[in-house]
């Protein structure tokens, strides 16, 4: 920015200064990822990521969780079982005025964007398929009999995207067991697709792909997560930046 530009040499002396243009800060997206983790006969889990396309604006190349931000339909489909009474304040925590049922609808979000981008529908269905499905992709939960089981969901961490980023997302990174696959839709992910490839890493592996710097970080609070057996008493940190420095406070 040119301050420069347009002032007199010798303004006058009712001449007020001109404010400094700021560029504004672009608001969070509420929005969700999901983190699938294999324990099945293994000494090393293994998680499931995705490499997003080259040509998109956010992040592109790298390996990530599949997720995104919440929509409106998100608030509207029927779920099995609730949120943790843990997760539930967690989520609200740091959050001026949450919005009703606001957990809720970022773990749906979190279970929608990962059938979108990887074709895994995660849920039960021990109780039949949902009556009354919002139109859009949820309709594929219906057509397989599979309502989502929030109470399968943990909760692992918080960061928000930071200010100066065109792109920023107030994220919650949930995870959930592979067994929780109920079905799986082929044909998701393509060479044009928003995920190119999806791989099963272990976190060691992980660590070695091409990561956004949270997803790295994030990682560890899942190994925390992980050996402690998603205890309720286990630390849900929240990523932030302020004044140029990061910030990491408790849940």
């Amino acid at each position: 920015m040119d301050q420069t530009a347009d002032i007199p040499a010798e303004p006058p002396v009712s001449a007020k200064p001109e404010k400094a243009r700021t560029k504004p800060v672009a608001r969070p997206r509420n929005a969700a990822t999901l983190i699938i983790v294999d324990r099945k006969g293994r000494s090393s889990p293994k998680v499931l990521m995705g490499r997003r396309h080259a040509g998109l604006a956010f992040m592109p190349g790298k390996f990530v969780f599949p997720g995104g931000r919440i929509e409106p339909s998100d608030r509207h489909m029927p779920v099995a079982g609730a949120l943790s009474a843990r997760a539930e304040a967690a989520l609200s925590a740091q959050v001026v005025r949450p919005p009703h049922h606001l957990g809720r609808a970022l773990a749906l979000a979190a279970l929608r964007e990962t059938y979108e981008e990887t074709g895994l529908i995660l849920g039960t269905r021990d109780y039949g398929p949902p009556d009354d499905v919002p139109d859009g992709p949820w309709a594929a939960f219906r057509d397989e009999g599979v309502l989502p089981d929030l109470e399968a969901m943990h909760l692992v961490a918080r960061a928000i995207t930071p200010p100066g980023r065109p792109l920023r997302f107030d994220t919650r990174f949930f995870s959930i067991d592979r067994t929780h696959v109920a079905a799986e839709a082929t044909g998701i992910v393509t060479p044009d697709s928003e995920l190119v490839e999806l791989v099963w890493v272990s976190i060691a592996q992980a660590r070695k792909l091409d990561l956004p710097r949270i997803t790295d970080i994030v990682l560890g609070d899942l190994e925390t997560q992980i050996s402690g057996g998603f205890a309720p008493h286990l630390p849900i940190p929240f990523y932030y930046e302020r004044r140029g420095r990061g910030q990491r406070e408790l849940l």
